[in-house]
């Protein structure tokens, strides 16, 4: 007979490392949010040549990304409500392709009314995908919320990074077009990916209509809300005229400090992820951050300032979803996949809300103004944020 220590030298390894836990899924999500955010602001990187195109000026072109916001906000909250029991797996790989199908529909779009029906179905896509990505990914790797939220927000910073600039240089050598397919085949991919790599993950047997009605007689998750809603609008108010910030102090500088500003993102989301076991000081101090980068932003008077202003921008305001993300599944985590929900529809309203009314402060009182009104809108919510007491887990 063998003795002992002999018969645990013959275990197989595979039984030593079965609890370890697999990034493959988690990977496979960040990846898929990544494409679905870089294509709802791929409209961005060839405007000029998409309003062209389509025979519209560049200000209604504008309204692709406006659009997708709107949808997102309809999208987020009733479609949980509208399918509370398909398998959350199943409705992120129909969405992604949807998303590939938007991204399609846009590349051979005849005009402007079918782009719109393109970026519309985008913006149910990204919506249904944030309210279910979360949880699926806290599904695959239990115990690990803050590794899910914090790699999810870099693959949607990495993405920023290089989508942004890649889209532009592909619109530039082979037309705006090639961009919108390039994206609806790389959406298709990460659809495959996770139909692969994601293990099925069932609906919560309480979802559905009554789940977001209980989630919304959350008082404190309901002023939560309302802080996202201010700090997104704050960013909003600001970040589409950004390039028009840089470029009042060097117009050659612009290119660099758009990079910096997402290289500050991609630190962001590791430090938020690094923090986040003190959310609270989180929750309070990305928005805090925000304010004061937009206002010195605002008011820079040389390079190196406003350099420094772009960085901490990039890199604070990608700490507020990892932040917000965490804080309203932690105030309603028997109602999580709602309070997500809600999450998205606050970022999609303030979206929408902070682009406008930056574009009519912009048009009245130039550029500094709504990077003011942002920075303002943003330190309140980190002092919102601050007041909220967040439950121990």
């Amino acid at each position: 007979m063998p003795s002992s220590s002999s018969r645990a030298q013959t275990v197989p390894a595979s039984a030593v490392t079965l609890d370890r836990p697999s990034w493959t899924p988690i990977v496979a999500l960040a990846a898929a949010m990544a494409m679905l955010v870089a294509s709802e602001f791929l409209p961005a990187s060839v405007l000029p040549a998409l309003a062209a195109d389509v025979g519209v000026s560049e200000g209604v072109a504008g309204l692709a990304v406006a659009a997708t916001a709107i949808a997102g906000a309809i999208t987020a909250p009733s479609i949980a409500v509208l399918l509370p029991r398909t398998d959350r797996r199943t409705m992120l790989v129909a969405l992604l392709v949807a998303g590939a199908v938007a991204n399609l529909v846009v590349a051979v779009t005849p005009n402007f009314a079918v782009l719109l029906a393109g970026r519309l179905l985008l913006g149910v896509a990204i919506a249904g995908a944030w309210s279910f990505a979360f949880g699926a990914g806290v599904h695959a790797m239990r115990g690990r919320d803050r590794a899910v939220s914090s790699a999810i927000a870099f693959g949607v910073s990495l993405a920023t990074v290089v989508g942004v600039p890649v889209a532009a240089l592909v619109g530039d050598r082979i037309g705006w077009r090639a961009a919108f397919g390039g994206a609806a085949f790389l959406t298709a991919v990460a659809a495959a990916g996770i139909a692969r790599a994601l293990p099925p993950v069932p609906a919560h047997p309480g979802a559905g209509l009554g789940m977001l009605r209980e989630a919304l007689r959350n008082r404190r998750l309901l002023a939560g809300v309302g802080c996202i809603v201010l700090v997104a609008f704050g960013n909003f108010a600001a970040y589409p005229y950004i390039r028009i910030a840089t470029e009042r102090l060097d117009a050659g500088a612009t290119t660099w400090l758009l990079i910096a500003w997402g290289a500050g993102g991609v630190a962001g989301t590791v430090l938020a992820g690094l923090a986040a076991g003190r959310l609270r000081v989180l929750a309070a101090t990305a928005p805090l951050l925000l304010g004061a980068s937009l206002l010195v932003a605002a008011t820079a008077t040389s390079l190196p300032l406003l350099a420094a202003a772009i960085v901490l921008w990039g890199l604070s305001f990608t700490m507020i979803p990892v932040a917000t993300q965490l804080w309203v599944t932690r105030v309603e985590s028997d109602r999580a996949e709602s309070a997500m929900s809600l999450q998205v529809t606050a970022f999609q309203v303030a979206i929408t809300l902070g682009s406008a009314v930056g574009g009519a402060l912009l048009d009245a009182y130039g550029v500094a103004t709504p990077f003011v009104v942002g920075a303002a809108a943003a330190v309140a919510a980190g002092l919102g944020f601050a007041l909220l007491r967040v439950p121990a887990r």
